[in-house]
């Protein structure tokens, strides 16, 4: 593999909340790079002193832009933190029930889109598995998304929730082209709950038991039902983000252990 991986800093949420410059450490002992932060909004400082000390980038990070009262702070500590692309990780299923609802989504992120570039920074989303399921006249409604975005606006496709939603990622991949620049790289089982519980319409953190136990489920890239090998082909260019919902072993293991994976699998990466 040419291109290094990134990994999302949630993944790893627990071991950041008591030491974060030693989480970031860890991973880069692993052999990171590159993490993807979240909230980064709250302790811009902070995070950007503890990529500085581990010797790692941020090329993209995640925070609730679109529902945001002030997304120039945001943006602002989008640049403190040094990362080129801003993705929002959660609009609720309950917002993506009609075409309305998409066309409203769609005009904010485009705002926000235009709003980014005057920071030199890009813009994107990042879907669950409802985007895929919810369908508007027989369509999931990320399509209907997806046609209303404007060009700029970047795609970060978890690969794993679309599975989950019914889609055949590979193919979703190949017809969105360049305009997904980032894959969330996960595996483990993609039915029974995991497919129909849904998490608090306040927060993507706030889960059901059912949901929280399906999570555990998750595994290191290619021990699931995830077809990861065709979905990297399909993206080549895209940076690929290695992401745990939830871990039932030793998280950082099972980061590591997708990391291995990918550096012995995924040929299709260009630097």
């Amino acid at each position: 593999m040419s291109s290094s991986p990134s990994v999302q800093l949630y993944s790893v949420r627990d071991a950041i909340a008591e030491d974060l410059s030693g989480s970031v450490a860890r991973l880069a002992e692993i052999g990171f790079t590159k993490v993807e932060p979240y909230g980064f909004a709250e302790r811009p400082t902070e995070i950007a002193a503890a990529l500085t000390a581990a010797g790692v980038t941020a090329p993209s990070g995640h925070s609730a832009v679109i529902d945001a009262d002030d997304s120039q702070r945001i943006f602002d500590a989008a640049k403190e933190v040094g990362l080129d692309t801003v993705i929002d990780p959660f609009i609720p299923s309950d917002r993506w029930q009609t075409a309305d609802d998409v066309k409203a989504i769609a005009e904010r992120v485009n705002v926000l889109a235009e709003q980014a570039a005057g920071h030199g920074l890009r813009f994107g989303y990042h879907n669950h598995q409802w985007e895929f399921t919810n369908k508007v006249d027989g369509r999931p409604v990320y399509d209907l998304f997806v046609e209303l975005l404007s060009p700029e606006v970047v795609l970060e496709l978890d690969t794993f929730w679309a599975t989950v939603g019914g889609a055949d990622t590979p193919a979703v991949l190949r017809s969105l082209g360049d305009r997904v620049q980032f894959l969330h790289i996960k595996d483990g089982k993609v039915s029974g709950d995991i497919a129909t519980a849904l998490p608090s319409s306040e927060s993507a953190l706030i889960v059901p038991e059912a949901l929280a136990a399906a999570f555990e489920n998750q595994t290191p890239a290619g021990q699931g039902d995830v077809d990861v090998k065709a979905i990297l082909a399909a993206a080549p260019h895209a940076l690929r983000v290695v992401e745990f919902d939830a871990y039932s072993g030793d998280v950082f293991q099972g980061i590591a252990a997708s990391y291995a994976w990918l550096a012995e699998n995924d040929t299709e990466a260009t630097a």
